[in-house]
């Protein structure tokens, strides 16, 4: 399996299809360095203080290094970028190219090594997908997953989606100063997809030019 094909199949299915953000394999161990006294907060409460972290970030863009443990292995760099409402552009550059881009219409994914470019459609399943905590509607979030959060004094919460046709089993997302900076999921395959965000910057205004995407003259175009 070349390089290529393994991202594809990293990136498609790790991200669940729709607008995926999938990020931090390090976040349960940063919980893990705090006091075993710290009591969980109930779900209302972590559902409420999710939103809030969420409802903040507007816009965002970032580098990430992302790593898949499991029946695929791999790791990838590259940059991202969201705004709300639901446009998302993931763009991996390193060890080969990739780009993913979505708006509330679409989601085009682009391998330029296999000269391919994939349309979905974004219809209701984007709701149990990672996507709705960056890019849709906070508000919903709490409909879709139940919100858990292990340490009561730490901004690391745990995801599991409500639907039985969910992609992961659950995600875990950590901030730092507002900032979503690391999230883990652990998908149906047994496979854990880690990302880790550098130089983020909040609510930058974004050119929305960077959500729509044209194939290029001779890619094989395929509609999902």
């Amino acid at each position: 399996m070349t390089i290529s094909t393994v991202k594809q199949k990293v990136l498609s299915g790790a991200l669940a299809g729709v607008l995926m953000t999938t990020f931090g394999i390090a976040a349960p161990m940063m919980a893990l360095t705090h006091s075993a006294n710290a009591a969980p907060a109930d779900n209302l409460t972590a559902a409420k203080r999710l939103n809030k972290l969420l409802t903040n970030t507007k816009s965002m863009t970032a580098n990430f290094t992302q790593t898949t443990k499991g029946a695929t292995n791999g790791t990838f760099k590259g940059s991202m970028s969201v705004q709300r409402p639901n446009n998302f552009r993931w763009e991996t550059k390193s060890p080969s190219e990739q780009l993913i881009v979505a708006n509330g219409n679409s989601m085009w994914i682009y391998d330029k090594d296999l000269e391919q470019a994939t349309k979905q459609g974004v219809d209701a399943q984007v709701g149990n997908t990672p996507a709705l905590l960056l890019s849709g509607d906070p508000n919903k979030i709490d409909k879709n997953f139940k919100i858990t959060q292990p340490y009561d004094d730490k901004n690391y919460y745990v995801l599991y989606p409500k639907s039985d046709d969910a992609s992961f089993k659950n995600l875990s997302v950590s901030f730092s100063g507002g900032k979503p900076v690391m999230m883990v999921l652990n998908d149906t395959l047994g496979q854990t997809t880690s990302i880790k965000f550098t130089g983020i910057k909040m609510n930058p205004k974004l050119d929305g030019s960077q959500f729509k995407f044209t194939p290029p003259k001779g890619v094989d175009v395929i509609n999902q």
